[in-house]
């Protein structure tokens, strides 16, 4: 049921960015595209960080194109980024980014149409969303019907893997059956009492979101821990980001107040984690890692960082990090990985394609997937695992499952070991 894959990876990274563009028509999506980049800069979201023309990338005249597909900087920001790295890499001829919607729920059909605008490119020969929210599994599905010859990738898939595995070529997520038990694991070791979960019905209605659920409850049961729900708004809904942090700030002191010093938190959505991290730097609690975890993931601002001299040195942006941690009073009670999730996922990704369209990699071998991966992530320790369905115990050849290791702050800070811990088999067959 359970194939464990432990891989080291060898970081080279060049993280200078460029600004995002487009592959629809000149029409509805560039001009969504322009309204949503627009949106950033009024927010101040977008940083001046320079369009990298083809010629300075290392393939510039490539004769197929790549296409990625990612969330908004105030959504996800570490995915663009790693779309941004991409794109520098290889040149802005060679590499197209898109953008779909903050509201993606309310705007399925936009969402769709960036996504499926992308194959109008006849040179286009790979399309990778990440995060694949709602919508991708029909997007893909009509690009094959348009343009088998692309490969459809899907990183951290919101629709349930029995759709999108059928119309995606790859699938890639996060192990949330492994990563539900180590992270009570994981707080159970910190001296926790209580595991405080923050999350909406739409994120669970998601199999990974209620199975990591069901085994959470299972591992609190087995350390002796509470296990606590409590729903925040949607960010998606009419509250928008905003509203939904705004509740955050207020609720998670009450939170603390309620279930002790010794809890911990842990939230579904990016748009939660700064807030969450604030109140809880501020009033107590723990928090041992974010969704999609990265010392990026909502600590600077919830820190109140400067670190754009640190220029995508992950080592450098840790340490800065660890230091605003420390001097907060929060060492040893706040985690991470110590490298980008989702920076790793769109770049590592769109390598792994690219490697595959020029015939030095299969797709669906795991150990070329890691190959692409070092290219973007550092020496540190990942496991993984094959998806099984646990309703059907079939094991899918498409879809992977992988996470990091938990790294703590503090003075100094220290790397959990979770990649060592044997998940128990039982929890893999937990609907």
């Amino acid at each position: 049921m359970k194939k464990l894959l432990s891989i080291v990876f060898v970081f080279v990274m060049v993280f200078s960015l460029s600004a995002c563009g487009t592959a629809k028509d000149q029409t509805a999506v560039s001009e969504t595209m322009d309204e949503q980049t627009a949106k950033e800069q009024e927010n101040g979201a977008v940083a001046d960080v320079g369009v990298t023309d083809a010629d300075e990338g290392e393939t510039g005249g490539n004769e197929f194109h790549i296409g990625i597909v990612t969330g908004s900087y105030s959504q996800s920001e570490d995915d663009r980024r790693g779309a941004e790295a991409f794109q520098k890499k290889y040149g802005s001829d060679a590499v197209t980014l898109a953008i779909y919607p903050d509201n993606f729920t309310d705007e399925l059909d936009t969402t769709i149409q960036i996504i499926v605008g992308l194959a109008e490119d006849p040179d286009m020969k790979a399309i990778i969303v990440n995060q694949a929210v709602d919508g991708t599994t029909e997007a893909f599905r009509q690009i094959h019907e348009l343009r088998p010859d692309i490969i459809c990738i899907a990183g951290e898939a919101y629709e349930d893997f029995s759709d999108i595995g059928q119309t995606a070529n790859l699938v890639v997520n996060y192990d949330f059956i492994s990563r539900g038990y180590l992270m009570i694991h994981t707080a159970h070791e910190l001296g926790c009492d209580t595991f405080v979960h923050i999350s909406f019905p739409r994120h669970l209605s998601y199999e990974s979101v209620s199975r990591q659920v069901a085994i959470m409850k299972a591992a609190c049961e087995e350390f002796g821990m509470t296990f606590v729900m409590e729903e925040a708004p949607d960010p998606t809904t009419e509250v928008g980001v905003p509203g939904a942090q705004s509740y955050i700030l207020e609720h998670a002191p009450q939170w603390v107040a309620k279930y002790g010093q010794n809890s911990a938190y842990f939230c579904t959505n990016d748009a939660h984690t700064e807030p969450l991290i604030k109140s809880l730097m501020e009033c107590g609690g723990y928090f041992i890692e974010a969704d999609l975890p990265s010392p990026l993931m909502g600590y600077p601002g919830a820190l109140d960082m400067d670190i754009t001299g640190a220029s995508g040195d992950f080592k450098e942006i840790t340490a800065e990090v660890e230091k605003a941690v420390v001097a907060n009073g929060g060492a040893g009670r706040f985690g991470t990985w110590t490298y980008s999730y989702g920076f790793t996922v769109s770049a590592g990704l769109a390598e792994h394609a690219r490697n595959v369209i020029l015939g030095e990699s299969e797709l669906d071998n795991v150990q070329d997937l890691a190959k692409a991966y070092s290219v973007f992530s550092p020496g540190v320790d990942w496991n993984g695992s094959g998806y099984t369905d646990s309703a059907t115990g079939v094991r899918s050849d498409n879809i992977f499952l992988i996470y990091q290791d938990t790294y703590i702050f503090g003075d100094p800070g220290r790397y959990m070991g979770i990649t060592d811990i044997e998940v128990p088999e039982e929890y893999y067959t937990i609907e």
